[in-house]
Parts: C-alpha cells; structure tokens; sequence
C-alpha cells in the first residue's frame, strides 16, 4: 500500500508547487489556508532565496579582490540599505492597499494604487540617486572606511547608487504583484535579476575589478525591471496599468504615504541600526573585523530571506482577507505562517550554529577574517527562531494597513535598546566587535516578542484603508 500511495504523493507535491509557480493572480479569501500560505510562500521563498544566491555570488567573487574590496560592499550596502528601506516601506503600501482592493473585488481601484504608488517612488529615487552620486567617498568615510577603502570603494559606491531606481522599482512593483496574489511573477522577476548578475558578476570584475561588480548588480536588477513593467503594461492579469492611473490622484497618494512613510521609516530605522553596528564593528575590529563581519551578514541575509518569503505571504493574506471582511481567517493565516517560520528558523539556527566555520571558509581562507565571520555568524545565529516569529507578526500588521505600531517597536527595540547595548558591550565592557555582535540577537529576541504582543492584541483587525 504505502509503494502504491508514495507516487501519488509526489505526483501531489510537483502539481501543488507547479500550481504556486502560475503567473496568475489570485484570491485567498476562500479555500484550505494553509494552501494559501503555501501557495504564495514558496514563489515568495523560491523569490528570495535566489535574491540571496545574487547576495552570495557577489561576495564570493569580490571576496577574492581582498578585504577592502569586501569591507567596501559591506560598507556600501550597510548605506544603502536606506533605499532598499524606503523601496521596502513603500512596496508595505502597495501590497496593502492592492490586497484590500483585490479582496474587496475591485481590480481597477486595485491597478489605480498599483500605479499610484510607482509615481511616489519615482520622486524619491531622483532624491536617493544624486546624494550617492555625488557623496559616495564622503559615505564610505562616514561610515569608518580606511582611506585606501574609500580611494578603492568610491566609484562602486557611486555605481550602485545610481542604478538606485532598480532597486525602489524591483521591490515596489514586486509588492503590487504579491497584492494582487501574484507572487510568482514577483518570483520570476527577481530570477531574471540573480540570474542575469549571476553570468555577468564574474566577467565585470575581470574586466572592471570591484566597480564591475557594481556595474552587474544594476544591470541585473534593470532587466528585472523591464521584465516587469512588459507583464504590467500588457493588460493580461487583474492588475492592468492604463496610461491614466498615473495622473496624480491625491487621496490615494495620500493614502500610500500615510501607510508608506511610517513602514518606510520602520525600515531605515533597523538599517540605521544595523548600519551604526557595522561602523562600530569597523571601528572596534579594524578592516579584519569588518570583512568577517560582512560576510556573516550575507549568509545571515541568505537564510534569513526564505523566512522573509513567508512573512509576506502573511501581509497578502491578512490584506485580502480583511477586505473581504474575513477576519477570523486573517488571524489564522498569521498563526500558520508563524508556526512554519519558527520551524525552519529553528533549523537555521541550528545550521549556523554547528556549521559556521565551514560556511565562512567557502568565502575566504584569510584566518584573521574567518575568525571574525564564524564568531559572529553564531553569535547572530541564536536567536534565529524569534526573528522567525518577529517577521510574521511585523509582516501581519503591515499587510492590515497598521504600519505605525511596528516601527515604533522597531524604534525601541533598535535604536533605544540595540544600539546602546552594543555600545556597551563594544566599548563600555571592552567586548570589541563581539559585543556588537551579541547586541543583535539580544534586540531581535526582544522585538519578535513584542511584535507578537501587539499582534494579540488585535487592534489591526478594525483599521481602515
């Protein structure tokens, strides 16, 4: 019996997850729940693990131009991270607003804030673009940098704030796509991106050393880009952008900005965080430190975008179905979603906490760097399975609309709580970088608890939008 069955289960398994692979929007408001988080987790998960292969090849690559050339992509992407924040925070809005609509069964309302919000993030990439171009020595010296990592650093860092506008519009239209319920077009999108980076990355740096890199990554995510933009334009799904949806429309731009802004800043304010730990990594540890470091947090970043791909499956589902005033199934969603990440975050933790000095030497065989990236891949490690938690709860919230509550936890759990810990430790304890390192899971813990509290208390299930 069980040889007759095992065929039939694996025959179920390849058509549930070719199913999920469907470029097809779709409603979430009915069916199996757990089918709904599947079915946009694993596009989503498929998504963002190849985001953190792009991430991998990357460092591995430059890795081998030695530790300026890895402390000035750490350094940069530490900065940067503050467009990625306002691209993410913004991408917040859009899912939620589309979700409501599409659950709502309202498509063209649902196109109309798709389009809207592409207009608001235009203007604020013309902002983020120029400050790169022509501040980029000064941001690498202003987060710590030797002065050979900014003579060697400043052209990458300019590249790669230039080619800024691919990174606001990858993830704001992948965050209509994921509204919509499409989230494997959002998939295939940033597949193009990894893969077209993937092949160019090696043959950029041969030619053009660390800048090549730089030059790869936006060409990379550009194409990403216009494989979007002909799925949005050609009018084939739910969500079908019109030459008139961009006229401005002042109550729903209102409306993105009132959700966008407050998600955005929950975003810069952990990368403002993160950014402060890397510079007082730097800072304590010297340029060693700072690679090893750097090359944790790609891995961290690697393994942690799965569980990101899980969260986001919770913001669709709580956003469709409280438009379909289904709030019973929203909260359930989110319960699922949550038990799911805590188990493969778990694993993780496990993984890096026993597997870490393999990890980091695939990367580099430069000990006084090793010995850092290892320390610090442990540290951050064990607290993987509330980040896990922490991501849902932040995600669920943000997809109901209620974008304030978790960037005032993030307010306090990383600037008033995160980075005076670590401050302390670094400096106050002499701990060195390793305090810093200690100071993230500690803050991470924290605020996955209290993300999971407010959650409870459901207070996002009446909000409005």
């Amino acid at each position: 019996m069980p040889s007759q069955q095992t065929p039939f289960r694996i025959a179920t398994i390849f058509t549930f997850i070719k199913e999920s692979l469907n470029s097809e929007e779709r409603d979430y408001t009915q069916g199996s729940i757990r089918t709904a988080v599947f079915l946009l987790a694993i596009p989503m998960i498929l998504e963002l693990s190849l985001e953190g292969v792009f991430a991998l090849v990357d460092i591995f690559f430059v890795s081998k131009l030695g530790p300026n050339a890895i402390a000035t992509v750490g350094l940069t992407e530490s900065v940067i991270t503050i467009v990625y924040s306002v691209a993410i925070g913004l991408s917040v809005a859009a899912t939620a607003i589309v979700a409501r609509r599409i659950g709502e069964k309202d498509p063209e309302a649902a196109s109309l804030a798709g389009a809207q919000s592409l207009v608001v993030g235009a203007g604020v990439t013309i902002v983020t673009t120029l400050v790169g171009l022509f501040f980029a020595g000064d941001i690498l010296a202003m987060m710590g940098a030797s002065e050979d990592v900014v003579r060697e650093g400043t052209m990458f860092t300019r590249v790669m704030f230039a080619g800024s506008a691919s990174i606001m519009f990858i993830f704001l239209i992948n965050g209509i796509f994921r509204g919509a319920g499409n989230a494997a077009m959002a998939m295939k999108s940033l597949w193009v991106a990894s893969i077209i980076n993937i092949i160019l990355c090696p043959v950029f740096i041969h030619f053009f050393g660390l800048t090549g890199a730089a030059i790869a990554t936006v060409i990379g995510r550009t194409s990403g880009v216009l494989y979007q933009c002909y799925h949005l334009f050609r009018g084939h799904g739910i969500i079908k952008f019109k030459r008139h949806h961009f006229q401005a429309h002042k109550e729903i731009i209102s409306s993105i900005i009132a959700i966008g802004w407050p998600a955005t800043l929950q975003f810069i304010i952990a990368s403002g965080s993160w950014i402060l730990l890397a510079k007082l990594v730097a800072e304590t540890g010297g340029t060693d430190a700072s690679a090893g470091y750097q090359i944790a947090v790609r891995n961290f970043v690697f393994f942690i975008l799965p569980a990101w791909g899980l969260s986001n499956a919770a913001a669709t589902l709580v956003g469709q179905n409280l438009g379909a005033k289904q709030i019973e199934r929203a909260e359930k969603s989110v319960q699922i979603a949550a038990l799911y990440n805590s188990i493969f975050m778990g694993s993780v933790m496990l993984l890096f906490l026993f597997g870490a000095h393999p990890i980091i030497h695939f990367f580099t065989n430069d000990e006084a760097v090793a010995k850092f990236g290892i320390l610090s891949l442990q540290i951050i490690g064990s607290g993987y399975i509330f980040y896990g938690i922490g991501m849902v709860m932040t995600q669920a919230l943000n997809g109901a609309g209620d974008t304030r509550t978790p960037t005032i936890i993030n307010f306090v759990g990383f600037w008033l709580f995160q980075i005076p810990l670590g401050y302390f430790l670094a400096k106050g304890l002499y701990m060195g970088s390793t305090g810093a390192f200690i100071a993230i899971p500690v803050a991470e813990s924290f605020i996955g608890l209290v993300a999971w509290y407010y959650f409870s208390k459901g207070k996002w299930k009446t909000l409005k939008i």
